[in-house]
C-alpha cells in the first residue's frame, strides 16, 4: 500500500490488512480536532505505559529528523514498524509533515522482502536489519533504532554495503523525546558519538547520567538513567543503562559495554548479568543465544578483556533471549528465567 501524503484523501484510500486498518486509525486520530495522541511505551525497562503526546511537540520533533537527513517533498519512505509504539507514528508524522509518499509493508523480520525499487528513507530495528542486509543499499537514508547496534551488526553492514552510496544510522531516544533526539552515523562513516539535533542540549549528573534538554518536544528536562560520556555540547557517547550495572566484588561493571566487546568477537546475541552470589555480592554471567559451542566459548576465553572481573564467571547457551515486541532484549525477563533455572 502507498500513501502520498501531498496529495492524500484519506476517504479513497482502501485499508485491507489489520496493519493497514491500525495505520487508518492512527491518522483519523491525527487528523481529528483533539490536540493529542495516545502512544504505549515498549516496556523495556518496566511494565507498558499508555500516554497522550501532543500532536504539535511530534510535529517539531519529525521537522529535526527530516532536516537532519535532508528529506523533501515527494520523497519515499517506507513505514515497517507497529503504529502501537512512537517509532511507527513518528514514520508516519515525518511522512504528513515533509509530504512523502510513504509505503505501508506489515511489520515482520524481513521488510525489505518485497521491495525492489529504491526507497529515500526508512527506520527499522536491528533484528530487521539482520535479516534484510542483500537489501539495504535500496535504502538511501536509514535509522535503526528501539535496541542498541550490535557490533557484529555493523560489522556485518558494512560487509554487504561497502560499495553503497547510502547512510546508515543508529539513533539515541525514547517514547518521552518522542522518538530519537540523536543520530550516530554507521555508514559511509563509522561514528563513536551521538550528534544531537538542532535545539537539543545535554548534559551529565552527578552520577554521571544523561540529561537531555529538547524543548521543541519536551519541556522539562529529562533526566535519564543512561551513563554517557560527553564530548562536547552536541555530542555523547552511550556507556550503559545505570540500573544495569552490576556490582561484583564491590567493582562496578557497565554490561553494555562488555557487549558490544564479546559481539565484535561471535555473530550470536550476547548479554551480561548479575545473579547474586555469597562472595561477591553479584556473579558475572554471560548469556549466549545459540547452542552450546565449543567455538564461541573459545573464542570469547580469547578476548582481551580490559579488567579480570570483566571475564564472565559463567557462560550459558539459551535457545532464545526473551525480547520486548519492538525487539528490545528484556533484560528484566532474562534474569527472572535464569536465576529460576540455577
Amino acid at each position: 500500500m502507498l500513501i502520498d501524503f501531498n496529495n492524500l484523501n484519506i476517504n479513497k484510500l482502501s485499508f485491507h490488512t489489520e496493519f493497514e486498518k491500525k495505520v487508518k486509525i492512527f491518522l483519523e486520530e491525527w487528523f481529528s480536532e483533539k490536540e493529542g495522541v495516545h502512544v504505549q511505551t515498549s516496556g523495556s525497562t518496566g511494565v507498558p505505559k499508555i500516554f497522550e503526546i501532543e500532536k504539535k511537540k511530534m510535529v517539531n520533533s519529525a521537522v529535526m529528523t527530516c532536516n537532519f537527513l535532508g528529506l523533501k517533498k515527494g520523497d519515499t519512505a517506507l513505514l515497517c514498524l507497529p503504529v502501537e509504539y512512537i517509532s511507527g507514528k513518528m514514520m508516519i508524522v515525518r511522512s504528513i509533515e515533509r509530504e512523502l509518499k510513504l509505503r505501508i509493508t506489515e511489520p515482520s523480520l524481513k521488510p525489505l522482502e518485497n521491495l525492489e525499487e529504491e526507497i529515500d528513507f526508512c527506520a527499522m530495528t536491528p533484528l530487521q536489519v539482520e535479516n534484510s542486509l542483500e537489501k539495504l543499499h535500496l535504502i538511501k537514508n536509514l535509522i535503526i533504532g528501539g535496541a542498541a547496534v550490535s557490533e557484529s551488526l555493523k560489522h556485518k553492514i558494512l560487509q554487504m554495503n561497502r560499495s553503497a552510496s547510502n547512510r546508515i544510522f543508529e539513533t539515541y531516544g525514547m517514547s518521552e523525546t518522542l522518538s530519537h533526539i540523536g543520530l550516530k552515523q554507521l555508514m559511509p562513516e563509522q561514528e563513536d558519538y551521538f550528534t544531537v539535533f538542532e535545539n537539543v542540549s545535554i548534559s551529565l549528573d552527578e552520577k554521571g547520567c544523561l540529561k537531555i534538554f529538547a524543548p521543541n518536544v519536551n519541556a522539562e528536562e529529562l533526566q535519564t538513567n543512561d551513563l554517557a560520556d560527553i564530548r562536547n555540547d552536541k555530542q555523547f557517547k552511550f556507556l550503559g543503562r545505570i540500573d544495569n550495572v552490576i556490582n561484583s566484588g564491590g567493582a562496578k561493571i557497565f554490561p553494555e559495554t562488555l557487549e558490544a566487546l564479546v559481539k565484535k568477537e561471535i555473530p550470536n546475541e550476547a548479554v551480561f548479568i548479575g545473579l547474586p552470589d555469597e562472595s561477591l555480592g553479584q556473579k558475572l554471567i554471560l548469556i549466549i543465544e545459540g547452542n552450546q559451542s565449543d567455538e564461541v566459548i573459545k573464542k570469547i576465553s580469547e578476548i582481551p578483556f580490559e579488567k579480570n572481573f570483566h571475564r564472565p564467571k559463567e557462560i550459558i547457551f539459551i535457545s532464545e533471549i526473551p525480547r520486548t515486541p519492538n525487539g528490545k532484549i528484556n533484560r528484566l525477563e532474562l534474569y527472572k528465567n535464569i536465576n529460576a533455572d540455577l
